[in-house]
């Protein structure tokens, strides 16, 4: 899978990882982002129709990767992102994922504190206590977390993708290429079991 025979994913998809397909799909794509960074941005709609296209084959987890040096609202996001998940639940958790990259593009502002606040509102969580939790950094160790799994994954940019563990450097911008690759791991992983 690696084109360079490096990169594990440390650690394993576990219970507190945000997930979404069932968790004995025969394909996990891991994905660590940023939710600043436009090669995200870009990534999001093809993770949607990967997950579409392979429905019940796919189980897809989000790992955040703020790269805040470069992108100043990237942390803030990730945390409006965990804050909503927190309070809502997961498919509020979801909606704020879609939001926030839906409308990362908008305008210079478009992840300021008040309009993550603005787009927690519209996933169906509490505003006040979003906004309180980015006042507090509330979730700042969750991130931090993620993010040191990502380096010790090897992750040094986003989008970095795994599959079924193994990093990903295919042509992750081609959704026929990529779901071709999903695929031939998924009939691997079935006719293995």
């Amino acid at each position: 899978m690696s084109s360079h025979g490096t990169g594990r994913l440390r650690p394993p998809v576990s219970e507190r990882d945000h997930v979404q397909g069932p968790r004995t799909a025969p394909v996990t794509l891991v994905e660590y982002g940023d939710y600043e960074c436009p090669h995200c941005a870009r990534a999001h709609p093809i993770v949607k129709e990967l997950q579409r296209r392979l429905g019940d084959s796919l189980c897809f987890v989000f790992r955040n990767f703020p790269l805040s040096e470069i992108h100043p609202y990237a942390l803030h996001a990730a945390e409006a992102a965990e804050s909503v998940g927190a309070h809502a639940g997961d498919s509020a958790y979801w909606r704020m994922y879609d939001l926030i990259y839906e409308h990362q593009q908008d305008n210079e502002r478009a992840l300021d504190d008040e309009h993550l606040v603005w787009y927690a509102k519209q996933a169906g969580a509490d505003a006040r206590k979003v906004a309180e939790d980015l006042l507090d950094d509330a979730f700042a160790d969750q991130i931090k977390e993620d993010f040191l799994g990502g380096v010790r994954s090897g992750v040094n940019g986003t989008p970095t993708f795994f599959v079924n563990g193994e990093r990903f450097d295919g042509a992750w911008y081609d959704v026929d290429a990529f779901e071709a690759v999903l695929r031939e791991v998924a009939g691997t992983e079935v006719s293995s079991t």
